[in-house]
């Protein structure tokens, strides 16, 4: 099945196509290459010309417009997108016992990798800093992951919605650790041009 298949059949026909996905083979490193990559290109693409080629002002603050830091944070996201989805595979596959469900690491990897589609097409909103806020559409992936877990995970239906709930709070917080770290590594080396002092911002206020 094509890579465009796959996304519009996820997204539209989720419950017929995860019964399809339980059906094929697939393994953490297939599922990277074959999907998750080209995937994780749209939020890093997206950051590069919202952060490196747009500018526009939030509050006052001009954002955009450094094609350097645009460039380390599309990289950033790109590498949060990869190390996020190995992490969480194996902490949801860690957890299957806990919820009654069958703990395999390549049906993890799918739920995990097919679920979090919404995510990343929703990533193409950071392409302007004023439409980053629609990125909460890739809270479907929640959705996705909910149907997935009694047909990948085998969970039992009386333990979908608890596993859900701490998976989707454990798919968050990797990715906000990872994401966090990423960050201060890129503020290391390229510094970042948006930190504003508190004093800067209160010069002028009258009380």
């Amino acid at each position: 099945m094509s890579l465009i298949d796959r996304v519009k059949n996820i997204l539209l026909t989720p419950k017929t196509e995860w019964n399809v996905i339980d059906n094929e083979t697939a393994t953490p490193q297939s599922l990277l290459t074959g999907y998750v990559v080209p995937l994780a290109l749209i939020p890093a693409i997206a950051v590069f010309i919202g952060m490196g080629l747009m500018s526009t002002s939030v509050l006052g603050i001009k954002v955009g417009g450094n094609v350097t830091f645009g460039l380390a944070m599309a990289v950033s996201s790109f590498l949060n997108s990869i190390l996020s989805f190995f992490i969480a595979s194996y902490v949801i596959d860690a957890l299957a016992p806990s919820f009654g469900s069958e703990k395999n690491i390549n049906k993890s990897a799918q739920l995990v990798a097919y679920a979090s589609t919404a995510m990343y097409i929703a990533g193409v909103f950071q392409i302007l800093p004023s439409l980053s806020f629609l990125g909460i559409l890739g809270l479907y992936a929640v959705y996705l992951f909910y149907l997935g877990l009694p047909i990948l995970k085998k969970t039992p239906q009386d333990k979908v919605i608890v596993y859900m709930i701490v998976g989707a709070i454990v798919i968050f917080v990797i990715s906000m650790v990872v994401g966090f770290i990423l960050n201060r590594i890129v503020y290391g080396i390229v510094g970042n041009p948006y930190a504003v002092d508190v004093s800067d911002m209160l010069k002028g206020i009258k009380i």
